[in-house]
């Protein structure tokens, strides 16, 4: 094992560490170092900005790439098509949102303090505030790990889902058969945002839901909104070292959701489905903000080393020396009691590395 611990590279703070670290910044050295460690039947672990990573505290025994490309350029903007911005993999999320709000191109502004690397986000579809990145990509550049060599896959190859993509479910041994190289965004050309859809959003801007607003405006409205959640890293608030919310919204039948209290929230779904709140039943089950587990005999209280934000219920965060082990001890605690009150399963965001819930 290196003496890097992968801890270091999570925006969770936890993992142990790597056999085999390597930090790739150009393209050549991304696909060089994916074809030596599958030539070497090696596991392969790709790290971004770490912002969805939960890693065991063992490590991991094989070769982790960590992917530090950067830049972006505009390939071609006119009125009628918007703009394509080309961006690299490894090229800060929140960075990329900034220059298109700056310069008056229109669609990611409400994805804005999203921590993270571009290139990660159509693997998780990545969304926020009534909104995903499925909307604005036109296509992802790859290396394709089964065919060696760079293939470019469009919006509809993607097959995006909720929090979920072709990228995610489609695995060499466990890991990415795809790994991205660069992201191809379609934008609008504009100072007005794309509709808003999100209520909470539109309360927060004094507009209505599907109204546009400026979209310098609806940043500064996200960034605030998710900052009082603890939704945006903040090396001086422990309350934001998390993988962000933990759980993804359920979806379950319309009869399922119908057996909820009235005052469930609930959102229509594809095929008839419902999307319930995660955060919701979270609080309901009896998990508050900033609840903790209390630890063995002996052991200093797990409350005061993992436990739940005291912003916001979804995300489960490392308040100081914590491990996986206690940070999972608590989203198993939080799993258990909605499933037990409600009958509804929770099912975690991040991916859980060496480990499982």
């Amino acid at each position: 094992m290196t003496g890097t611990r992968l801890a270091e590279l999570t925006t969770l703070g936890t993992g142990g560490p790597a056999r085999r670290l390597v930090t790739a910044r150009t393209e050549e050295e991304i696909i060089g170092t994916v074809r030596e460690a599958d030539a070497a039947g090696e596991r392969l672990l790709i790290v971004g900005g770490g912002s969805n990573l939960v890693i065991d505290d063992a490590g991991f025994d094989g070769t982790v790439l960590r992917i530090a490309s950067t830049g972006h350029r505009v390939d071609s903007e006119d009125t009628c098509g918007g703009v394509f911005v080309r961006v690299a993999a490894g090229h800060p999320w929140d960075d990329l949102v900034e220059f298109t709000v700056l310069h008056a191109y229109s669609g990611l502004e409400a994805l804005s303090g999203i921590p993270g690397s571009t290139g990660a986000t159509p693997v998780q579809n990545v969304g926020a505030y009534g909104t995903d990145v499925s909307a604005t990509i036109a296509s992802v550049r790859c290396w394709d790990r089964e065919t060696n060599a760079v293939r470019t896959l469009f919006n509809h190859d993607l097959a995006f889902g909720y929090r979920d993509s072709l990228l995610k479910r489609t695995t060499v041994d466990g890991s990415p058969r795809y790994v991205v190289l660069t992201v191809d965004f379609q934008l609008a050309i504009g100072r007005m945002s794309v509709p808003i859809r999100y209520a909470e959003l539109a309360r927060t801007l004094d507009a209505a839901v599907g109204a546009k607003a400026y979209a310098t405006d609806v940043r500064r409205a996200v960034l605030r909104l998710r900052a009082g959640k603890g939704m945006v890293l903040d090396r001086e608030d422990r309350d934001t070292f998390s993988t962000g919310s933990f759980f993804t919204n359920p979806i379950v039948s319309a009869e399922k959701a119908a057996a909820l209290p009235d005052d469930a929230p609930r959102y229509p779904a594809a095929d008839g489905m419902v999307k319930l709140s995660a955060a919701w039943l979270i609080d309901r089950a009896g998990f508050g903000k900033g609840f903790g587990l209390p630890g063995t005999a002996g052991e200093e209280l797990a409350a005061g080393r993992a436990g739940l934000s005291t912003k916001h219920t979804l995300a489960v965060t490392n308040r100081g020396g914590a491990s996986t082990g206690d940070v999972l001890a608590v989203a198993r605690a939080v799993r258990d009691g909605v499933r037990d009150r409600f009958g509804i399963d929770l099912h975690p965001e991040p991916l859980l590395i060496g480990t499982s819930l």
